[in-house]
């Protein structure tokens, strides 16, 4: 039987960048770490379009990061010229367009604690859409934060909310790149409350975080057999899924345990 959780969202985010600037300048941190939003937006799905407003000119010193991550800049006049709301009224516009034309566009991401976007929340959700919210703790309304589906703090990002085992030095480079990846990915999908951690769930996440991940370039056959030597170094445990024959994750290694018994190998998934 085929699995039975193999959904995955496809995300458009869109950045209020001035929101976050002035939320930033107000926690006097002073830096606003792309890469770390985008590592925790894979784990929601596959993100399809990325585009941050601003007058870029007041912020030219986060072009090349935005440009790297490939996110599309979209640059707003300085507010005197143009009027108070106008990245808003453009990310707004934009973030709607998006929503009646890309049907397969389900889930849409707003980096920005402003109020002003909760009618834009409500209109996007009222045509099917999930939402999610992501900023700085400190600069969120809290009628934007109720009107998300799911609400994200920019502050928690780094905060580790799981503790996975470490990968023994020991180990050969290569299988510690990607018993690593491996652990990055079992931790994201614990976060998100999956229900139940199958191998191919695992193996699309990790190729989310890491597009060119490829278990034969580690030195397996499959992917199965990642999962069977993770365990035997102590990282995850695995059980084979009865309905599927799959290999399901049931969480990290705390011990020791012996390969799990089956009746029939389970499907793996050759190298790809």
């Amino acid at each position: 039987m085929a699995e039975t959780d193999k959904s995955e969202r496809t995300l458009a985010v869109f950045f209020d960048f001035e929101n976050l600037a002035l939320g930033l300048k107000d926690k006097k941190e002073g830096h606003f770490d792309i890469q770390k939003v985008l590592e925790r937006l894979v784990e929601k799905g596959k993100i399809v379009v990325k585009k941050a407003y601003s007058d870029w000119s007041r912020y030219s010193a986060y072009k090349q990061a935005f440009h790297a991550a490939g996110v599309e800049l979209i640059e707003i006049p300085k507010r005197g010229m143009t009027g108070k709301n106008s990245a808003d009224i453009r990310l707004v516009v934009d973030a709607l367009e998006l929503s009646f034309t890309k049907e397969h566009i389900d889930s849409f991401v707003i980096v920005s604690g402003d109020s002003d976007f909760s009618p834009l929340v409500a209109k996007l959700k009222e045509n099917g859409k999930h939402v999610i919210g992501l900023a700085i703790k400190e600069s969120s309304s809290d009628l934007l934060i109720t009107s998300c589906d799911e609400f994200i703090y920019y502050d928690d990002l780094a905060r580790p909310t799981l503790h996975p085992p470490s990968v023994r030095s020991d180990v050969p480079e290569k299988k510690q790149e990607a018993f690593k990846l491996l652990l990055d990915s079992v931790e994201a999908l614990l976060r998100e409350n999956k229900p139940i951690l199958y191998s191919s769930m695992v193996k699309d996440t990790m190729k989310r975080k890491k597009p060119s991940f490829n278990e034969g370039y580690h030195g397996y056959r499959t992917f199965s057999e990642l999962l069977e030597d993770a365990q035997t170094h102590e990282l995850i445990e695995i059980n084979v899924d009865s309905r599927s024959g799959t290999y399901v994750i049931s969480g990290f290694g705390m011990k020791k345990k012996k390969k799990p018994t089956r009746r029939r190998s389970p499907r793996s998934e050759p190298a790809s």
